[in-house]
């Protein structure tokens, strides 16, 4: 997703000159999705409320491409009550994410977050295909009924995004504004720090993004 974040990224990278792919689009070969993972993403449909055919993304964007890992920023509405409910799924017991302790408990502690930014029509309700998935959503911030339908698919396409980065072959890598970094001898937020990141923050965030796909 373009945002500020992915943008300062984009130019922090290109100032270290770390050859990266910008906005990668991962065809998906459906032949790779076998009965074992369809089964895994049809319980997290329908444990989201799902109702029909499971609707399958036939393309994957990612905001960077380094060898074979690719890299995701989740914005604020990704984390929230739905997406935590995906995590139940032996999808992420059987398959080793590192990413998934860290998920699960920013899901429990930010949703208040989420709801500052999603409960725009766009966000809450989603594309056309949450309705006709998830059924008319409810007014936004009420959770009863069929709640945020949009914020439901969002939480399906991420463990979408999950397997078939994998069997695929490529290693995902979940980057998130609350992952803090320490620097002038404090910890800062990295949303924080990439609006205006100073010339020795660009070069620390440089370090920290080579880090991740290098460990």
């Amino acid at each position: 997703m373009d945002n500020l974040m992915t943008r300062q990224l984009d130019l922090i990278l290109r100032e270290g000159d770390v050859d990266f792919e910008r906005d990668f689009d991962l065809e998906i070969e459906p032949n790779y999705l076998d009965q074992k993972g369809q089964k895994w993403l049809a319980e997290i449909f329908t444990d989201l409320g799902g109702i029909g055919a499971i609707p399958l993304l036939q393309k994957l964007k990612f905001d960077f491409k380094i060898n074979r890992n690719l890299f995701v920023y989740d914005a604020e509405y990704h984390f929230n009550r739905y997406r935590l409910l995906t995590f139940r799924s032996d999808l992420y017991s059987e398959l080793n994410f590192p990413f998934l302790e860290t998920q699960k408990r920013l899901c429990r502690s930010y949703e208040k977050e989420c709801l500052k930014v999603g409960m725009q029509e766009r966000i809450w309700s989603g594309a056309p295909i949450a309705k006709h998935s998830f059924g008319e959503a409810s007014e936004p911030g009420d959770f009863s009924g069929n709640g945020a339908i949009g914020w439901k698919l969002s939480a399906y396409n991420d463990a979408q995004f999950d397997l078939q980065t994998r069997i695929h072959g490529y290693k995902l890598f979940r980057i998130t504004p609350y992952e803090t970094l320490m620097t002038g001898g404090s910890l800062k937020r990295l949303d924080q720090l990439l609006i205006n990141p100073k010339e020795e923050q660009r070069t620390m965030l440089l370090n920290w993004f080579i880090r991740k796909y290098q460990s």
